[in-house]
């Protein structure tokens, strides 16, 4: 192993492009989407529109700060460089835990996806095997991920926009089995808009904003990007064409297509209403998709987290094994470490099948609302050392600022608040304070090791 050298500057545009497509597109939307229709109905796509103003506006700000300074710890380097070394302790380590949980969650979906097919097996194998399987390709060159994610990100995408084709011929040309009742007036026709007033849609906007969760991806292919400049600027002003698409669009057309009220909360949407448009072996085919897409993210996971754990030791905030690159010029020792904990994903599988999707998601978005809304106090503080001449001013600008960056952490904040009402999701903000609190001993801790 090497202290030395530097993360390989590797992938290509086509890579951070796809990369990018394919950090908004998950089992949030395609298994979490289910449980949230249930709850707001057609009021859901209003959360996923105001969510969706507020992912542009941080990741306006991430790609202003990226276009700044393109490095491999992101928001992390940014916290410490304009907020403090402790919040760039804290921003680090929690994006290390959310992606850990946020793996946890994309095994479970595997297992229960499995099970579409084997349900003799149990939930937990499916996760062990899946883990195992994209731990040792995340331990190969750094290519190799951003090939196998460039792939994983097409087949979200084909399967998207092919929905999205098919549900507007069923609805203008009423062909085939949904033909007779499918229509843009179901979106209101049953119960109206809004079935159960506002509350419920600010109950989604949990499940909402964790399916948002992987667009700041980008911000970590940073380090190993081979055109920053030119890449991450187009790769960022996409986010409001992949919102519209991908998420606005495909659940417009899905529940179009069949009224909410007869979706199962239990299943996907997208195998549902694939299953329903009458193509032969459809529902098998978008089962794998999904399956598909939970491996993707749980790719991004394991390339993030081992990534974090790089900057961290590079900076004395943890151990220094892990500044170390194997050969392949790959954090081995942080993917190493990363994919231990993860097992605990495997754990719950075993021990809670039936609770642990809501609980790890939930808590994954503690550790996500933090380093979104560390990216917009970087970004405003860093807006204000440019104006005192401290730092250069970067060509990429975030719209709104600085008034934006407050509206935005405005809506985090009560989108934590909301997390109490529900008990599954509840669990998360148990968790936040001991986990906040482990942070401050352990940033103290390295603070006297590096004096001592």
């Amino acid at each position: 192993m090497s202290q030395h050298t530097d993360l390989a500057r590797s992938l290509q545009n086509r890579h951070i492009q796809l990369i990018a497509f394919g950090g908004t597109i998950g089992v949030g939307l395609f298994l979490g989407s289910a449980k949230a229709i249930s709850r707001a109905g057609p009021g859901l796509l209003l959360a996923y529109a105001v969510g969706g103003v507020a992912i542009f506006f941080i990741m306006r700000a991430l790609g202003e700060l990226l276009t700044y300074r393109p490095v491999a710890g992101s928001f992390a380097t940014y916290a410490d460089e304009f907020c403090g070394p402790f919040p760039g302790f804290v921003t680090g380590w929690s994006y290390w835990f959310a992606w850990v949980a946020t793996v946890m969650a994309e095994i479970t979906a595997i297992g229960v996806y499995v099970r579409f097919w084997l349900p003799e097996v149990p939930q937990w194998l499916p996760p062990l095997i899946a883990l195992a399987v994209l731990y040792g390709t995340n331990l190969l060159a750094v290519r190799v991920f951003g090939e196998l994610e460039f792939w994983f990100a097409l087949i979200k995408v084909v399967t998207i926009v092919g929905l999205i084709l098919a549900g507007l011929g069923v609805i203008f040309f009423h062909v085939g089995t949904l033909g007779a009742t499918a229509g843009f007036a179901n979106l209101w026709s049953h119960g109206g808009f809004l079935p159960g007033g506002l509350l419920p849609v600010l109950l989604t906007l949990q499940i909402v904003m964790f399916a948002y969760e992987g667009v700041e991806l980008i911000g970590v292919t940073a380090g190993e990007s081979a055109n920053p400049a030119v890449v991450l600027p187009k790769a960022t002003n996409g986010i409001i064409v992949r919102i519209l698409i991908f998420y606005l669009g495909a659940l417009t057309i899905i529940m179009s297509l069949v009224p909410w009220t007869a979706l199962d909360p239990k299943m996907s949407p997208f195998v549902f209403v694939f299953g329903q448009l009458g193509l032969p072996g459809a529902a098998t085919i978008i089962n794998l998709v999904v399956i598909t897409a939970a491996a993707s993210s749980c790719n991004s996971g394991l390339f993030s987290t081992g990534r974090m754990l790089w900057t961290l030791g590079q900076r004395g905030q943890a151990p220094r094994v892990f500044a170390t690159l194997n050969r392949g010029k790959v954090p081995a020792a942080g993917i190493h470490a990363s994919a231990v904990v993860m097992l605990i994903g495997v754990l719950l599988n075993y021990l809670v099948p039936e609770r642990v999707f809501t609980m790890v998601t939930s808590i994954a978005l503690i550790g996500t609302l933090w380093t979104w809304g560390i990216i917009l106090v970087a970004h405003a503080r860093y807006r204000r050392a440019v104006a005192a001449g401290r730092a250069a001013a970067a060509p990429f600008r975030m719209p709104g600022a600085p008034l934006a960056n407050y509206l935005v952490l405005a809506f985090l904040v009560l989108v934590t608040v909301m997390l109490w009402r529900d008990p599954d999701s509840r669990v998360a903000l148990y968790v936040a304070p001991l986990w906040f609190a482990l942070l401050a001993l352990g940033y103290y801790g390295t603070r006297a090791r590096r004096a001592a």
